[in-house]
């Protein structure tokens, strides 16, 4: 009798343990359970730690709390300015309801990532090239917004989506490269205007104060000279001052005028003197550059005149072959 109430309280002790084993369930922190009891949704939703459920009646479904991060494959469309991108994402969500997880969709992983990549398209057609460029911030915006409208049923929210990478064209990028740089190309011409107006100013003012002593201009020739020569430089440019020229020519006009000319070095014969005014008329009125070339062309013609009276005439010479005659005749 005490063997037999034994084997039974072992018995009893074994299916004990089992049950319980069979039974035990432990939910992670970063977990919730829900309870199945034969296909029916139980009320309450497992919190984290040891809980029991009814073998073979109940089925629990861990769903994880934690933010996912779930990539969006790059999709192709074409923007609203008709430029063909390819652009892909990642999107940042976690389940805030386990029963709506479980009871209202299949897979919510699967379909977040579909509807994922549906908004993104979409946000392709609706936005323009330097929108999905330059203003990123309000497109992922526009994108989890547009996610998040079906997810709230499903038990999820959307904590954030990035857009990562536009791909465009080869084409299209060699376009942007050429705007950039003649873009760059401007601003620099616009920079070099500027510094020439600033440099010009400087320098006219510099001009000023040199104008003022002209020593200064002699000193900063030599300036320049010794900044020349500093270097090993086998030639020497020595640049000449203009306004030593000018010098230069305004000291000729003076000695040009002084001088007499060419045609009034000997002494004029008495028609030539009848001809010409006297020397206080002369004075009295200007001579126009028409009279002087006259002027000049009679003068030459009255001294080779001149010279043509003033030479010995040219006697004929002997020929020898008539016997010495002046004249030619026997």
């Amino acid at each position: 009798m005490v063997e037999e109430l034994v084997t039974a309280g072992v018995a009893l002790a074994s299916v004990g343990t089992v049950y319980a084993m069979a039974a035990a369930r432990v939910v992670k922190q970063y977990e919730r359970g829900v309870v199945l009891r034969l296909g029916r949704l139980r009320s309450g939703v497992r919190g984290p730690g040891f809980t029991m459920i009814v073998p073979f009646v109940d089925r629990l479904q861990k769903v994880n709390m934690q933010i996912v991060t779930m990539p969006v494959p790059a999709q192709e469309g074409i923007t609203r300015d008709n430029v063909t991108v390819r652009v892909d994402a990642v999107v940042y969500f976690k389940v805030v309801s386990a029963a709506d997880a479980v009871i209202r969709v299949e897979d919510y992983r699967f379909a977040v990532s579909q509807m994922a990549q549906t908004s993104l398209r979409s946000i392709i057609g609706k936005s323009e090239l330097d929108d999905l460029l330059a203003d990123r911030e309000k497109l992922n915006q526009g994108l989890e917004l547009m996610i998040d409208s079906p997810a709230v049923e499903w038990g999820v929210s959307i904590d954030r989506v990035e857009i990562k990478d536009v791909s465009l064209p080869e084409t299209m990028k060699r376009s942007m490269a050429r705007q950039a740089e003649a873009d760059r190309e401007r601003r620099a011409r616009v920079i070099n205007a500027d510094a020439e107006l600033q440099a010009s100013k400087k320098l006219a003012e510099a001009a000023g104060v040199m104008s003022e002593q002209p020593a200064a201009l002699q000193l900063r020739l030599l300036q320049t000279v010794v900044a020349v020569a500093a270097e090993k430089n086998s030639t020497l440019v020595l640049p000449f001052p203009v306004e030593l020229l000018r010098f230069l020519e305004r000291a000729q006009q003076p000695a040009q005028q002084a001088a007499p000319p060419a045609a009034q070095v000997r002494q004029p014969s008495e028609e030539t003197a009848r001809t010409q005014p006297s020397l206080p008329e002369a004075q009295q009125r200007p001579i126009q550059p028409q009279e002087l070339s006259t002027q000049a062309q009679q003068l030459l013609a009255q001294w080779q005149q001149s010279m043509q009276e003033q030479l010995p005439p040219v006697e004929t010479p002997l020929d020898p072959d008539f016997g010495g005659s002046k004249s030619g005749q026997d």
